[in-house]
């Protein structure tokens, strides 16, 4: 299908026909002294990731509908020519929606969310044949794939979060997808015994306000036993594996990472995964769990070698390495949690570095150019808290909505991208600002880092509603 873009003066970006975006303006936006900030694409969808070809092309991921706090839209596959301007359609996805890219020997490889199950698609880009090499990843919940990405070693990585929010499936959680998917679930990367602690909540499948219990790793409305053992599997949830371009040889480094949405490389070949917090709300509710990057130790070792992966804590443990029923994590809102898993596997933390809670971090890329400066530190795209739907705490509601440089061997960090004033531009009127950064990569030339903005999305303490039409490029350039 054609797409039709247009190029437009600065005047013209101060009056856009999308109301709930009417201004987008780089005057607005801060960057560092010695870059300059500019706008690129207006009128994106709902995009969710991006990676660059080796000759400068930009392939974005408009990410569809596969929530319904979103309005129907295709689930779109772009390609920017970063010279020229020009924007064209790859493909698009039928049965669920992209959410990370990445580019290799005329292909690209895509994850996608939707339905029951997760699945990874190579697009050939001579035939624009599509083929799924890896399917059947538990899905049909609340998080998402990551970014698919090239190893040193040329195999590919990529992760997969969990099915509910913080370890049992709950109606909160299934905002999202109860209704299509009532047998989702999360699946454990290895065998684990339950302590039989069970959730009360609501049951919303039922025509009066029943209650009902539900354990972990259960499609909801199902109890857990004291003793129970649970059966890992290669394909479980909180997951991330590696595997041949083809999708053979896969195999599982890790599980227990709540939401590995970004997944990158630094120029040592060390693989980091972002990953985000627990809710402070519903039955089993967790306050004060920072947000952190994880460093993914088994990514070093031989292909086929790893025979027990790595756990980071879900669905029992806090970033910091803290149980989640520990007195510094009751919430302010919903349900104090309990332990589920009795014989817990070791945790693979500390973490490589940690952030306030509610941040939400997304996709992040490593800089290798002396050129753009800063060269061997992590960018990380902060999209921005669903306070008060996630939270109650006040102090939550202008976290995040920025891009930020982090040193990791140091923990010294800046925002390098972020608004004039605090939150999103839409809580602003008259602003042009950012709303929510979900991506940044580096072009392949190193002089430029391109920013991924979500767009404008209301957050209620009961709801949240994303706008199309809403999403926005940047690109930040050293002067």
């Amino acid at each position: 299908m054609a797409v039709i873009a247009t190029r437009t003066t600065r005047e013209g970006l101060r009056k856009l026909p999308t109301t709930a975006r009417p201004i987008l303006d780089a005057a607005d936006v801060l960057v560092p002294e010695g870059y300059a900030v500019e706008p690129v694409l207006a009128g994106l969808s709902f995009p969710c990731g991006m990676g660059f070809a080796d000759d400068g092309s930009l392939f974005l991921l408009e990410g569809g509908s596969t929530w319904p706090t979103r309005p129907y839209m295709p689930a779109r596959i772009l390609r920017l020519d970063t010279a020229s301007g020009g924007v064209s359609e790859v493909g698009v996805e039928v049965l669920g929606g992209p959410r990370g890219v990445s580019y290799r020997d005329g292909a690209i490889y895509v994850t996608v969310k939707g339905g029951y199950h997760a699945h990874v698609d190579k697009y050939d880009l001579k035939t624009n044949a599509r083929t799924t090499i890896v399917d059947g990843l538990p899905s049909g919940g609340w998080h998402e794939p990551s970014d698919p990405m090239f190893g040193p070693d040329g195999l590919l990585y990529f992760g997969n979060g969990s099915v509910s929010q913080n370890g049992v499936s709950l109606p909160q959680g299934f905002t999202v997808d109860l209704a299509k998917h009532p047998e989702a679930c999360d699946v454990p990367g290895q065998d684990v015994t339950l302590t039989g602690n069970n959730v009360w909540s609501r049951n919303p499948t039922t025509p009066f306000p029943f209650l009902t219990e539900t354990g972990p790793f259960k499609p909801f409305g199902q109890r857990a036993q004291k003793g129970e053992v649970i059966r890992g599997r290669l394909k479980c949830s909180s997951g991330l594996w590696r595997c041949h371009p083809d999708g053979s040889g896969l195999e599982l480094l890790a599980w227990g990472l709540r939401n590995p949405y970004g997944l990158a490389f630094s120029e040592a070949g060390e693989l980091y995964a972002t990953d985000n917090d627990y809710e402070e709300k519903g039955e089993r509710a967790i306050a004060e769990d920072p947000d952190r990057i994880w460093h993914i130790r088994n990514a070093k070792s031989a292909h086929g070698s790893v025979r027990t992966p790595d756990w980071y804590g879900f669905p029992d443990l806090c970033g910091d390495g803290v149980p989640a029923w520990d007195e510094t994590r009751r919430p302010r809102k919903g349900k104090p949690a309990e332990p589920l898993i009795a014989d817990r596997p070791a945790w693979a933390g500390p973490a490589a570095f940690l952030e306030k809670p509610h941040t939400c971090e997304c996709h992040m890329d490593f800089c290798r150019s002396d050129a753009f400066g800063h060269r061997g530190h992590v960018f990380l795209s902060q999209f921005g808290t669903y306070a008060p739907l996630n939270t109650p705490d006040p102090a939550a509601l202008d976290r995040g909505f920025c891009v930020k440089r982090i040193d990791l061997a140091t923990g010294e960090n800046e925002p390098f991208v972020r608004n004039r004033q605090p939150g999103p531009a839409s809580h602003h009127p008259g602003s042009g600002g950012i709303e929510r950064p979900v991506d940044c990569k580096f072009h392949p030339d190193g002089r430029s880092l391109y920013v991924l903005d979500f767009g404008v999305t209301v957050v209620a303490p009961t709801h949240v509603v994303a706008y199309a039409r809403t999403g926005a490029l940047w690109r930040v350039t050293k002067l």
